[in-house]
């Protein structure tokens, strides 16, 4: 079964207080699963990071056996596309967690799109950041 994951991660202050959001869709566009998480203090790209390994765990319990992810990030998406080199170590430890998770699915893709596509993900973490 094939979804379609919208994730974007943000920090206030980068670093400063992070948050993910994940909204998880079906072949159809309708919004199956949503996921809103405090992170505590992160950079942007942790945080984007962060967003994408939260998809894929997110995605694990809805049977699914194929990803395609939209990320407002172009750094993250080219990373893991393996377009961009990783030269931060704390993103390699970030990448290498979400390539272990990939493992779960029979493909995986990632695409970079405008932050005003994104707007369910954005939506979600800036929900998450008002709380605080």
């Amino acid at each position: 079964m094939k979804f379609f994951v919208h994730t974007d991660g943000g920090a206030r202050g980068n670093p400063g207080p992070g948050a993910v959001g994940v909204a998880v869709k079906n072949k159809e566009g309708k919004i199956i699963k949503e996921v809103g998480k405090f992170i505590g203090r992160s950079t942007n790209n942790e945080a984007e990071y962060k967003a994408v390994i939260e998809g894929l765990k997110a995605c694990d319990s809805l049977e699914a056996t194929e990803l395609e992810f939209y990320i407002d990030s172009l750094l993250v998406a080219s990373q893991l596309s393996g377009k961009f080199k990783i030269k931060e170590p704390r993103m390699r430890t970030l990448f290498n967690e979400a390539k272990e998770l990939e493992r779960l699915y029979k493909k995986v893709t990632y695409t970079h799109v405008p932050r005003e596509k994104n707007y369910l993900a954005d939506r979600i973490v800036n929900e998450v950041l008002d709380t605080l």
